[in-house]
């Protein structure tokens, strides 16, 4: 589990707003038969997780093409 905020389906399911208040921008599991079924997060910490997300890909990118260097083509800005 990524949180030590948790609620059961039941209570969320009673107040979502309560549960999302009580959280204080943390992010909280939302519990079913004592598994996690769902996390529930601010749109706040959800954009960050995205922005996060796609650095990785960015890195992985540039890695990646960093290794190719070798098949590189040189070419001169000027002459473009």
């Amino acid at each position: 589990m990524f949180t030590d905020r948790t609620v059961s389906i039941s209570d969320f399911k009673k107040n979502p707003a309560s549960v999302l208040r009580a959280a204080d921008q943390h992010p909280v599991a939302v519990m079913s038969h004592n598994k996690p079924a769902f996390y529930m997060v601010e749109p706040k910490l959800f954009e960050a997780m995205l922005e996060e997300i796609s650095d990785h890909e960015l890195r992985q990118t540039v890695l990646a093409r960093l290794a190719e260097k070798a098949h590189a083509i040189e070419v001169d800005i000027d002459q473009i």
